[in-house]
């Protein structure tokens, strides 16, 4: 089931994927990533790392508590999924191009 697979190589992709993981992570705290909700009466702005960075909520919102509610929901399940898959993508980008089965 193993045969061609070199383990050493692999431990050293093993570590390099890590550093990589680490840089990805640093990488992730400087870009930004913008949703928006009811035609832009919310708007969130949160990092790659998932951090809520901004947040600005149009004033005629602001006596309708039941719609507030469902917009900023929205903008943030946006966000948040814009998040995931950058990093889905990243991921796969890391991966990309190595086979810890030899050649």
């Amino acid at each position: 089931m193993f045969e061609g697979m070199d383990l050493g190589k692999m431990g050293k992709m093993m570590e390099q994927m890590q550093e990589k993981a680490k840089e990805l992570q640093e990488q992730a705290k400087n870009v930004e990533f913008t949703a928006k909700a009811g035609g832009g009466l919310i708007e969130v702005t949160a990092n790659g790392a998932g951090e809520v960075i901004d947040m600005n909520i149009d004033d005629s919102l602001l006596e309708d508590k039941e719609s507030l509610q469902i917009l900023l929901i929205s903008a943030m399940n946006d966000v948040n999924k814009m998040i995931e898959d950058n990093k889905k993508s990243q991921a796969m980008g890391m991966m990309g191009g190595m086979n810890p089965f030899g050649s």
